[in-house]
């Protein structure tokens, strides 16, 4: 526990009455790849117990690792390694360039903005644009791109002055973020400082119903701080003063939501039905998740069972993608080197690192081919398209995907 709290309190509305529904044990941080000098020693560990809150109806981990130790300088995420989100990023630039007019008069301020993998597209079509994120390497990267960027945390103090200086914006992008910041009331007031009194906030979060239904747990890590209903966010964003106006499902990321947030209020029927349609499964109440922690063991020995079924057989196993869902998979499963002989991956900053706790060695993708397993375990499931396709020459050679969630299958 080196480094981290536990909470009791609700990190939305402060409740005290927090229900444990999932115990994954002790685990390491999700992308916290091992250099070799790392594997001399043993890497710190954390608890990842998830908490329903039945006062805001908000699931959660009850651990908060310092964001300073999760996204500092050895961060290794790089969002345009992976074609498939350029792609519906790229598309959503478009749809609000159309939808709200903006023009050079306009600004675009991207929260995780990452390696400006999204403001790309606003700069190539005119449009002003801010990054705030900070990890270095992704910050750096963004800047080559030309696109300014902060290396800084977001929140209060950051929105006003901002706001301050002028840099009001008309959009604020936060994709894949919320979950993340540790004071999310703080991050959430701070989208109401920054934003202009017609401008939109275009938010992207995983979607609890689909994690739970489709027994995505391995998207439970310590950087996921918060995992978001629409129940549970329009009490978020009605506390600061604003209004979850539209909700567009999305099925990237294993399935998320799309919100638009304003200062104005003018919910439209998306926001309704989603909410009748919480009510109606129950996700507004702890019976919901009751049942997930069996159906996430039963998951695990699945998995086991198929690759020791497959390695009984003589067959060579290797796994795709250094994805943080694949840490948790691979340690939660125990899944090391006596099952996978690597892990390919072709983001350059994770090769020649090691995944944590089961320590496998992450490789460039051409490994794949110069070795020819018999299987490739895809970590990353929720891109089994894109890698499926970028392998297709590792299949036509008679290779055969594992896929593990939502349930583990040969495809």
């Amino acid at each position: 526990m080196t480094g981290a709290a536990g909470t009791t309190r609700c990190r939305s509305c402060g409740g005290q009455d927090l229900k444990v529904f999932l115990s994954l044990g002790d685990m390491p941080l999700s992308d916290g790849l091992l250099t070799r000098e790392d594997l001399a020693r043993e890497e710190p560990r954390h608890p990842l117990d998830v908490a329903f809150c039945p006062d805001c109806t908000l699931a959660q981990i009850l651990e908060t690792v310092p964001p300073e130790q999760l996204f500092g300088a050895d961060y290794p995420y790089f969002s345009s390694f992976t074609d498939a989100l350029l792609k519906h990023s790229q598309a959503n630039v478009a749809a609000r360039i159309e939808q709200l007019r903006l023009d050079d008069r306009s600004l675009v301020v991207e929260l995780a903005s990452n390696d400006g993998y999204l403001l790309q597209y606003y700069r190539a079509r005119g449009v002003p644009v801010l990054g705030i994120d900070p990890a270095p390497g992704p910050v750096a990267a963004a800047r080559e791109r030309g696109i300014e960027t902060l290396q800084a945390f977001f929140g209060r103090d950051l929105a006003a002055k901002l706001a301050a200086e002028g840099r009001l914006a008309d959009v604020i992008h936060a994709n894949n973020v919320l979950a993340h910041v540790a004071d999310t009331n703080g991050f959430v007031a701070g989208i109401g400082t920054l934003l202009k009194e017609d401008g939109v906030a275009v938010i992207e979060v995983p979607y609890v119903k689909e994690l739970i239904d489709r027994g995505e747990f391995d998207t439970i890590y310590h950087e996921h701080l918060c995992y978001f209903s629409v129940t549970a966010l329009t009490r978020l964003f009605g506390r600061h003063g604003l209004s979850l106006n539209r909700v567009e499902p999305l099925e990237i990321h294993g399935g998320s939501l799309r919100l638009f947030v304003g200062k104005r209020e003018r919910p439209d029927r998306s926001v309704a039905d989603h909410l009748r349609a919480e009510r109606r499964a129950g996700v507004d109440r702890l019976d919901y998740y009751a049942g997930f922690s069996d159906r996430v063991g039963r998951l695990r020995r699945d998995l086991v069972a198929l690759l020791a079924r497959l390695k009984g057989e003589g067959a060579r196993i290797a796994g795709y993608g250094a994805a943080a869902k694949g840490t948790i998979l691979l340690n939660f499963a125990g899944v090391g080197r006596e099952v996978l002989e690597f892990v390919a991956d072709r983001n350059v900053h994770k090769q020649g690192r090691y995944i944590p706790g089961v320590r496998l060695p992450i490789v460039a993708p051409e490994r794949i081919l110069e070795e020819q397993p018999d299987y490739l375990l895809i970590l990353p499931w929720n891109f089994k398209e894109e890698i499926m396709e970028q392998q297709a020459q590792f299949e036509r050679r008679g290779g055969r995907f594992i896929v593990p969630v939502p349930a583990p299958a040969i495809v």
